[in-house]
């Protein structure tokens, strides 16, 4: 037998407080680039650990997204989490996508831009008069993409601090008890639905009301796809931006020369944000596998039909065959496409949105605030705990 399927390996192995890449991976990259791991549920996987294996699974119509019959799917919660398009293949996959891609055209991301500025520049605003130390996360990491996704969906601004509340429980981020996080998913989800009869019976200029509308010939959405969309806009738009606001602040903050090339240089914001998701490793471990529709080669070893792929996507965009000195952070760096948002007919929907958010972040704190810095010690600083993200619970910083 392949050593490689001898003894799986116990996953993840990223730390939960910090943003540091598991040295593991390096290893494995250069010594067995695809490798058997077990994680807390679910059955056994492979783990690709190089870029171009990782981006060719992603990639290639030989593998899926379904979990084939019989499957018990690898994890790191007791609950699958996963569903509606994350679970599809193409071509009914395809087919949300165009609905969505014709909706998001409706009301383009880069409408909301301006939005975002005024958004951003009101909360350093307040950050101001408040005076430091102040928490960076819950002055600003959180009610910045919360209150994009609430204008975005239609969600009315009195609700916005509930939406909050229901969203991050609904992504499991926090330390709620099992039983809190159901509470928030139902309300949610309730709540989600209630907003989609309004928006169906009376549109208006926001996204569900353009998901709620658009067709093309004689297909349209129905209401669970509707909210399956907006369930994974609330993940890329809304989680990965609150978790990368302050990671992106403690590592520029950890890397002092590219910060200070931003500040000497504010056009090169679109591309540190590109580096920056390059650079940092946000997941836990690797989620959403891949199975085999057939035997499929990758990496040297022979992926059987129906044996799950985890894609290492932090390991994968710390490849030195894909970004020369890649474990060093450049934001002047030219060429590569960074797999941070995935590939293929995965490629998060809500991309442009978290790019948006993160460009006007970065450019509001460098520029608002250019003597930024932790308020307290690096090994004082709280982490999150329960979620499949890296990102601090909270950040006290000061600026005078």
């Amino acid at each position: 037998m392949d050593a490689t399927r001898s003894e799986p390996l116990s996953y993840p192995f990223n730390r939960a407080d910090t943003l540091e890449l598991d040295e593991r991976y390096a290893k494995l990259r250069a010594e067995a680039p695809m490798v058997r791991v077990r994680l807390a549920y679910g059955d056994e996987a492979w783990l690709a650990t190089r870029y171009e294996d990782a981006r060719f699974v992603l990639g290639d119509a030989r593998f899926s997204r379904v979990v084939p019959s019989g499957r018990d799917e690898p994890r790191m919660g007791e609950h699958n989490v996963a569903g509606g398009i994350l679970a599809m293949d193409p071509p009914e996959q395809t087919r949300i996508r165009r609905l969505a891609t014709k909706a998001f055209t409706h009301r383009g991301v880069e409408g909301l831009r301006p939005v975002a500025v005024k958004v951003a520049n009101e909360l350093v605003d307040a950050m101001i008069a408040h005076g430091s130390p102040i928490d960076l996360v819950a002055n600003f990491a959180v009610p910045l993409p919360v209150t994009i996704i609430c204008t975005l969906l239609g969600v009315p601004v009195q609700d916005h601090a509930l939406f909050a509340k229901w969203s991050e429980g609904f992504l499991s981020a926090t330390g709620l008890t099992p039983e809190q996080v159901a509470e928030c998913q139902v309300n949610l989800w309730q709540y989600m639905a209630a907003l989609l009869a309004e928006r169906t019976a009376e549109p208006r200029d926001d996204l569900l009301s353009a998901l709620a509308q658009v067709r093309e010939a004689d297909d349209r959405f129905s209401g669970d796809e509707i909210l399956q969309l907006s369930a994974g806009l609330l993940a890329a738009g809304h989680e990965t931006t609150m978790s990368q606001i302050p990671n992106f602040v403690l590592t520029l903050l950890d890397h002092p020369a590219e910060l200070a090339r931003i500040k000497a240089d504010p056009d090169l914001i679109p591309q540190a944000v590109e580096e920056l998701m390059r650079y940092i490793p946000l997941g836990i471990g690797a989620a959403f596998p891949r199975y085999a529709k057939e035997d499929v080669e990758v990496g040297g070893v022979v992926v059987e039909a129906g044996e799950p792929v985890l894609a290492a996507l932090g390991s994968a965009n710390r490849d030195d065959a894909a970004f020369p000195d890649a474990d060093r952070l450049d934001v002047t760096r030219q060429g590569g496409a960074h797999i941070g948002f995935s590939h293929g007919s995965h490629h998060c929907l809500g991309a442009p949105l978290a790019r948006m958010e993160l460009q006007v972040a970065l450019e509001t704190l460098v520029g608002r605030l250019p003597n930024l810095r932790l308020a307290v010690p690096v090994e004082e600083l709280t982490w999150k705990r329960g979620g499949f993200m890296r990102s601090m619970l909270e950040m006290p910083v000061s600026w005078g």
